[in-house]
């Protein structure tokens, strides 16, 4: 393939990816959960009272951006809040209400000074007060503060080995909301007012709203028995502090108290909607896909389970698929990656890589086949502890690394795809994209030559 051929592939799955990111721009989703018409307010259809008043809570990587669109709506209805977000994603800054950055995916002291705040905030909320909670990925980690008998570096330590072992979402959510004093319904319990409204963008599979930034208004159904399971299914026990084990078994013993559940005196007055969520980039993706001549094919959850193994398989079914027009994969869902090298990359960049070692082992000699582009991207703009959002892979990427002195296989066994992908042109750089929902993987597929 021509590298003008390239550049107008990947040019084509940038634009797909584009529509599908303004679909479920989180600030745009929150605003139109909120009307005001003739002073009455209203949240997801629910009026507000003319005396109560907005305390609002913006928690995640899409806060900000949440936030300043719920200012331009409420208004002077808001009496105060906080604003929690990743570093660089503070942008567009509301102008009422005060924000914190922290660190993520690993959570620092910031993160733990900024959860404090935020269950200061809503126990001072007055009875008669809304407690807006504008919810979105990332959340986890912002609002890290350690349960009684723990310490800040527990929770580091614990979220460094959960992420770097192959669990899904939800598992690693059961151990931190067991290990948390704000997690698994926690700010709900914490909360001085009768009435909390969660606006939340699901960044997670199933969309689960006890999932979604470990569920800080939601019941928790998961056990300390669920969360030791977690240690056991991934080997992981002892790569974890000590503090953090013994902590676990305490409470499996009865001697600590599980987090809130289901049926629980704090969530009659919780009402929670989910405003954006993957299924909606996907399908923004599949019309803007047919609008430039493609047909779409779309996988909801089809992300799932290792990237490396997926970024494999997408390709084995791109090749299976005979047309006589071009053809759009349009996968969602969210991948994990079982860290075993020293390298740098996240889960989108080590599909890419894995999909370009196998587009290259069947690249036919002869020039005749067909010509199959991939993008992956995380829709939040970051892919793991990077700056890339993801990165693009066709049937040359393997040999442009190999120009530059890079072998492919050795990237991917050192889990090292954000290094072989800056040297031979491949990283997606997009910057904070005001939106979190799971990962994108848009593969473009043109009918057989020859």
């Amino acid at each position: 393939m021509s590298r003008a051929r390239v550049s107008a592939l990947r040019a084509q799955l940038e634009a797909l990816l584009a529509r599908g990111l303004e679909a479920v721009h989180a600030g745009r989703a929150a605003q139109r959960a909120l009307q005001r018409e003739q002073g009455q307010l209203r949240i997801a259809g629910r009026p507000v009272s003319d005396e109560a008043q907005l305390v609002v809570a913006a928690l995640g990587k899409a806060a900000s951006a949440m936030a300043r669109s719920v200012e331009q709506v409420a208004g002077d209805r808001i009496r105060g809040g906080l604003v929690i977000t990743k570093d660089g994603h503070a942008e567009p800054r509301p102008a009422r209400l005060p924000v914190r950055e922290a660190a993520h995916p690993v959570p620092d002291h910031r993160g733990e000074a900024a959860a404090k705040e935020l269950l200061a905030l809503a126990a001072g909320a007055r009875r008669d007060d809304v407690l807006l909670v504008l919810l979105s990925g990332g959340a986890s980690a912002l609002t890290t503060l350690p349960a009684s008998g723990l310490e800040l570096v527990d929770l580091r330590d614990t979220t460094a080995a959960l992420l770097a072992c192959g669990a899904e979402i939800a598992e690693v959510n059961a151990v931190r909301k067991h290990i948390s004093s704000l997690a698994g319904g926690r700010l709900a319990a914490a909360a001085g007012c009768s009435r909390i409204e969660v606006v939340a963008v699901s960044d997670v599979p199933g969309d689960r709203l006890d999932t979604i930034g470990s569920g800080p208004c939601e019941p928790d159904p998961s056990y300390f028995a669920d969360a030791l399971a977690v240690l056991e299914r991934y080997a992981v026990r002892d790569r974890l502090p000590s503090r953090v084990v013994d902590y676990l078994e305490r409470g499996l013993r009865g001697e600590l108290p599980e987090t809130p559940k289901p049926g629980a005196l704090e969530f009659p007055r919780v009402r929670s909607h989910i405003v954006a969520r993957n299924g909606d980039a996907l399908e923004a993706a599949a019309k803007a896909a047919r609008a430039a001549g493609a047909r779409p094919i779309v996988l909801p959850g089809a992300l799932r389970g290792e990237a490396r193994s997926i970024g494999r398989r997408i390709v084995v079914l791109a090749r299976a698929i005979e047309h006589n027009e071009p053809v759009v994969l349009i996968a969602g869902g969210e991948t994990v990656v079982t860290v075993r090298g020293a390298g740098r990359g996240g889960r989108s960049q080590e599909l890419a890589l894995a999909a370009a070692l196998e587009l290259a082992a069947h690249e036919p000699s002869s020039g005749v086949g067909r010509e199959i582009a991939l993008l992956a991207s995380g829709t939040d703009g970051t892919d793991g502890p990077t700056d890339a959002a993801g990165a693009f892979a066709d049937a040359g990427s393997v040999a442009r690394a190999a120009e530059q002195g890079l072998s492919a296989q050795a990237a991917l066994a050192d889990n090292d795809s954000y290094t072989l992908f800056a040297a031979e042109g491949g990283l997606l750089m997009t910057g904070p994209t005001e939106t979190n929902v799971m990962d994108l993987v848009l593969v473009w597929i043109e009918p057989r030559s020859g």
